[in-house]
């Protein structure tokens, strides 16, 4: 039989007395940006926490990565858990490492973002469920960084978020302007099928401004990215638009 190289005993040795208690080890979670947009306005999934700290406070979903599970298996966890939704598309955002961010200790959040269409999100929280929001979303749009974003209830009451969470919803919301025109991104934000106009509202909420409407209509069709369902709105008050439909979903 032919002998271990040593290189690889030595390893083996190393690994049989290695232990992970030696060192300090920060913490990790995972928190998520579920952003939509109910009547031109942006909208994030808040939900309240029920321990300290920060007890009561409004904050992201969010949680600690378990031992046995990926930071992707993670957030669709938490998705599930926090938000009743799968399936859906999430992304990496950015990871907060800051000494201070959280009271317990060292506590590293890797954050994700998802956009998700309004109708999906609402139908998933439950009307009277106290413990969870669909909070406005107001930032200066011309802050283009998205670092001044402000939570507001349903009443206009500016919402405090716990941690540094306002932080990580202020990237997301810079990364979804920032990805908007060179990705189909905010095809994720609307159902199925949809018309040209739900699009460049679901662009204009996003950037903070109007775009001309036919300049964004030809540049939309000329991507290949829409193609025409064959059918048209029913059961509205003027006349029906043709609906269009997504047509590279995994191009995202």
């Amino acid at each position: 039989m032919p002998s271990i190289p040593k290189h690889i005993a030595n390893e083996k040795i190393f690994l049989d007395q290695y232990s992970p208690t030696d060192y300090d080890q920060p913490s990790l979670t995972v928190d998520i940006v579920l952003l939509t947009v109910i009547h031109n306005m942006l909208h994030t999934l808040l939900v309240r926490r029920n321990e300290h700290p920060a007890k009561d406070a409004w904050s992201l979903p969010g949680g600690f990565v378990q031992m046995t599970e990926s930071l992707d298996q993670a957030a669709n966890r938490i998705i599930s858990e926090k938000a009743g939704l799968s399936d859906i598309f999430v992304e990496q955002l950015y990871t907060f490492g800051a000494i201070d961010r959280d009271p317990r200790g060292r506590i590293v959040s890797v954050a994700h973002y998802a956009p998700v269409d309004s109708e999906k999100l609402i139908a998933a929280i439950p009307a009277d469920d106290a413990t969870r929001c669909l909070a406005q979303v107001h930032t200066p749009w011309e802050d283009e960084s998205g670092a001044s974003v402000t939570t507001h209830d349903e009443t206009g009451t500016r919402l405090s978020l716990a941690f540094d969470h306002e932080a990580i919803l202020g990237v997301a919301i810079g990364r979804l302007r920032g990805k908007l025109n060179y990705s189909p991104i905010g095809f994720q934000l609307l159902p199925d099928t949809f018309t040209l106009r739900q699009l460049q509202q679901i662009h204009e909420t996003i950037l903070g401004h109007t775009v001309n409407k036919d300049a964004f209509r030809r540049r939309m069709l000329a991507t290949g990215l829409v193609s025409s369902t064959g059918n048209r709105e029913d059961q509205v008050g003027h006349r029906p638009a043709e609906l269009y439909r997504f047509t590279s979903p995994s191009a995202v």
